[in-house]
């Protein structure tokens, strides 16, 4: 019997997210399950194996067919070993041997890496990447990750930390990030870097703003409450989205000046802000950007929203046959 199935499961902090897909990265079927972090996360690789053992069955599939399995998690993957550490939304506070136990609780082969990178060959394979080789994926959400691909694979540097865009320093001697050092885009561009920034600029600002009597009030502000201010022409708002912006467009031309990919693909939540978000970020790029590059590199937006995950750690099983 040919095998002709891939899995792809995308491991966060609250959702475990599975899918079952061709060998050509089309989803046939997908499910997700909760994190279940109690116990020091002891939960979560019998809850992997249980769940895509349940599965199977199931949808009555042979195991025959199924090519492997890939996975994107958080923290540091050591991927000929199959090991996780540094996991701290899950609870890992040692390293994982996660390659051995889902092996031996599914009876296939497993190929990890980082959660970033499996969303960039996600991207890269079926999104906005067109299957190129040459693309950067830079994700915005609660931190700043990213993958970059050159000839087709992933750069994990010498110990696998090839990639940590939202280490880039854009503002020197800036915000203090969670990794020690101050500048980082990260604490500028991921969700509470916008909120941040938003707060430091409100309290310089004499204007009026909806979006300052908020934070003068105390109120509840989020990244897409900035953004969708924005978007209604609040002043404050705006100044806000410009200098994100800026600070993207800085940090994503850098990466286009050393690399050259075909596209630079901006994903995660706070890129839902969308084209209003995209547009502003190139203007800034076009600055920053060496001129054949300008000439050569896109940026463009995400289109494979959730699914990126899971499609790229089905592409990790693909590679490794």
């Amino acid at each position: 019997m040919a095998k002709d199935k891939l899995i792809g499961v995308d491991l966060g902090g609250t959702t475990i997210k599975f899918a079952i897909l061709t060998d050509q990265g089309e989803i046939q079927q997908k499910w997700s399950i909760k994190t279940n972090i109690l116990d020091d996360g002891t939960h979560i690789v019998p809850d992997i194996i249980e769940s895509i053992n349940h599965h199977l069955d199931l949808y009555q599939l042979d195991k025959e067919r199924i090519i492997g399995i890939g996975m994107g998690t958080p923290g540091t993957v050591d991927r000929e070993a199959g090991t996780v550490t540094g996991a701290f939304n899950l609870n890992w506070k040692t390293e994982q041997p996660v390659k051995a136990d889902i092996e031996a609780g599914t009876g296939f082969t497993l190929t990890i890496d980082n959660d970033a990178n499996s969303a960039a060959l996600g991207e890269a394979w079926k999104g906005a990447g067109n299957n190129d080789d040459e693309v950067s994926f830079i994700t915005l959400g609660t931190g700043v990750g990213g993958g970059l691909l050159a000839n087709g694979k992933l750069i994990h540097g010498t110990v696998g930390a090839g990639g940590e865009v939202g280490h880039m320093i854009v503002e020197p001697d800036g915000y203090l990030c969670t990794c020690g050092n101050r500048g980082c885009l990260e604490q500028y561009a991921s969700a509470t870097g916008v909120v941040h920034l938003a707060q430091n600029i409100a309290e310089e600002y004499v204007g009026s703003s909806k979006l300052k009597k908020m934070i003068d009030d105390g109120e509840e502000v989020t990244s897409k409450i900035v953004f969708d201010l924005a978007k209604q022409g609040d002043f404050l708002a705006n100044k806000v989205v410009d200098k994100v912006a800026y600070y993207l467009g800085y940090a994503t031309a850098t990466m286009s000046n050393i690399l050259n990919p075909s596209a630079v693909v901006i994903g995660g939540g706070v890129a839902a802000a969308g084209e209003f978000l995209r547009a502003r970020v190139e203007e800034h790029w076009n600055k920053f950007a060496f001129p054949t590059v300008r000439n050569s590199t896109r940026v463009k937006l995400a289109e494979l929203g959730n699914d990126a995950g899971v499609i790229g750690a089905a592409s990790l099983a693909r590679e490794a046959v």
